[in-house]
């Protein structure tokens, strides 16, 4: 029996790993900026950046590598998955600008503008990193395509409608 995680390819799992170390790093960043740790804080946050980057370079690897997967769940859970989907694509559309922005605030010693912006860009990257791990979980452990198997292929490549 193939361990679960194992089941799914390897670069699926690992962005959905990247999203929960940058969830981690993101919780660890506002904990040390909340105890006036500046320093831990700036390491931290650092770090989701670096995190959230190999991330992208990971699912962009991944799409190519293996194109679109479908949704197979039915009902209610199909409108869910898509409303996390989309609000996701959405907002990790936005991530990246907005902490480049946080950055270079940091960077220029504007702190009390760093610390306007953190407030709305915290929660959404956030989010983005937590509904990755949702979308993954929901995709391929929740309602994983089914696996195609050796005769079914077959019969595909003759031109054979699989059974």
């Amino acid at each position: 029996m193939t361990p679960l995680l194992l089941a799914v390819h390897p670069l699926a799992t690992t962005n959905a790993v990247l999203n929960a170390i940058s969830t981690v790093l993101l919780i660890v960043g506002w904990i040390a900026i909340r105890r006036g740790n500046w320093r831990a804080h700036r390491a931290a946050m650092v770090a989701a950046f670096l995190v959230s980057a190999v991330f992208l370079v990971c699912y962009l690897a991944y799409h190519w590598i293996v194109g679109h997967v479908p949704f197979t769940g039915q009902g209610a859970v199909r409108g869910v998955y898509f409303t996390i989907l989309l609000t996701h694509v959405v907002l990790a559309a936005v991530v990246p600008v907005l902490a480049l922005r946080m950055f270079f605030l940091a960077f220029r010693g504007r702190l009390d503008a760093h610390k306007r912006l953190g407030r709305i860009t915290l929660p959404i990257w956030l989010y983005v990193s937590v509904t990755g791990v949702i979308i993954y979980l929901m995709l391929y452990h929740l309602y994983p395509n089914a696996p195609a198997t050796a005769g079914a292929l077959s019969e595909v490549a003759a031109g054979e409608t699989p059974r």
